[in-house]
């Protein structure tokens, strides 16, 4: 019996040494298996961050070039993308000029857990991003106003926007450039203000260059609009379409979109509860039958995808900017 019991013994002692030798030999592939599953796991986690980081930066130094000063490319990208993501770096932004865009790509180094056992300490991981600009080129416009560009080139000195002086931008029955921008009747639609037909049970218009506005006739917002609607906007940028060419009467009339332009509204006065800023607000010597927006033109960059853009369309300071890539 106790030759039997040596015997078991020495049995499990061997097999215990061959366990411990199939352990040893497998331990490397589980090893690899966790590299697979923890540390590239880690690795689409990381460029998926690294993504937004370089999304970020392409928007920010787009925003500054459709502005109309790039700066310092390189700075803004490195800045937005260490926001995001830490210890990370961006390569010299690329501009491109046809079509205006510009490209960021983004890089941080991703240290692993357990591939070193396969020989891989460490991984760069890289992200890529484009953003496209342009002038406007259809969309939806928040309130249903539009003016004439000879309007925009009297008031702008026939250049893009510059400056904060508020200006009083009279509707075209009322407009001070009567004489150079409408006709003998000193309104360019008869029975219209410069109102639109708006989009069905909305306060605003959606339309795009080239193509014909319907007008609203009468000196009130058209339907669907209220005193709130207006009142929203106050001390915001919007975009407007400017027209070039109109023709039709009263609720047959049209307007021709010529482009946008982005208007920084502080004002208005129109009728009843349509009214903001003062009895004064369309000029010291108004009668209070003038109807009138104040505020300025200016530049702008729109992020929203309510409004599309084009390398053809007018540049009359606002922007629209879109990743694409």
């Amino acid at each position: 019996m106790q030759r039997l019991t040596s015997l078991f013994h020495g049995r499990l002692q061997s097999e215990r040494g061959a366990t411990a030798v199939i352990f040893a030999l497998l331990l490397v592939p589980l090893l690899g298996f966790a590299a697979i599953a923890v540390d590239i796991g880690s690795l689409y986690a990381d460029r998926a961050e690294l993504q937004t980081a370089a999304d970020a930066a392409a928007i920010a130094v787009a925003q500054d070039c459709a502005r109309g000063n790039c700066g310092d490319m390189l700075a803004t990208a490195t800045t937005l993308v260490q926001q995001n993501l830490g210890p990370a770096t961006s390569s010299q932004p690329v501009l491109s000029n046809n079509p205006l865009s510009v490209s960021v790509t983004g890089s941080t180094p991703q240290k692993h857990w357990f591939a070193p056992v396969l020989g891989y300490d460490s991984t760069a991981v890289r992200a890529y991003a484009t953003v496209g600009w342009g002038g406007p080129s259809g969309g939806t416009a928040v309130l249903p106003l539009t003016f004439s560009w000879c309007s925009f080139k009297a008031q702008t000195g026939g250049g893009l926007p510059s400056g904060t002086a508020e200006q009083i931008i009279k509707l075209s029955k009322s407009a001070d450039v009567a004489s150079q921008c409408q006709g003998p009747s000193g309104n360019v639609v008869p029975g219209g203000f410069g109102f639109l037909t708006t989009d069905s049970g909305r306060c605003t218009v959606t339309s795009a260059i080239d193509q014909a506005m319907h007008s609203s006739p009468g000196e009130s917002p058209p339907n669907g609009c209220t005193a709130a609607d207006f009142a929203s906007f106050i001390g915001k940028t919007v975009l407007l379409p400017l027209f070039d060419e109109f023709g039709g009467t009263g609720s047959g009339a049209w307007y021709r979109v010529y482009g946008y332009a982005a208007f920084k509204l502080t004002g208005y006065q129109f009728v009843g509860s349509f009214k903001y800023g003062g009895n004064k607000i369309c000029g010291p010597t108004s009668n209070g039958n003038d109807r009138c927006v104040t505020g300025y033109f200016t530049r702008f960059v729109e992020l929203s995808d309510a409004w599309n853009y084009s390398p053809d369309a007018p540049q009359l300071g606002a922007s629209i900017l879109r990743l694409i890539r």
